[in-house]
């Protein structure tokens, strides 16, 4: 489940940097919706993985809150990545 949470935060955050990027002006306002769209099941996905897998690891409140705070952060996925290889190279069981 580790992993799958890996992949979670690294996909919802390249999402969120695509949101920025129409904001900025980078992409057409064309795809707004479906990138909005796109966006808000990964963040959901992310959300409800974060919390399973904080329940499986036993890791405290604290832990979660700073997954969770890092998905309005942008690029704060990278630290969020650093920190889950450290785990999975601490305990390859519970990958």
């Amino acid at each position: 489940m580790l992993k799958f949470f890996r992949v979670a935060s690294l996909v919802e955050g390249t999402s969120y940097l695509l949101i920025l990027c129409v904001t900025l002006g980078f992409i057409s306002r064309d795809y707004v919706s479906s990138l909005g769209m796109g966006h808000g099941v990964l963040f959901i996905v992310y959300l409800l993985l974060s919390i399973l897998v904080t329940r499986q690891q036993g890791w405290s409140i604290r832990v979660w809150l700073l997954l969770f705070l890092s998905a309005f952060i942008p690029f704060a996925f990278v630290p969020v990545e650093m920190f889950l290889q450290k785990e999975i190279r601490k305990n390859p069981s519970f990958a």
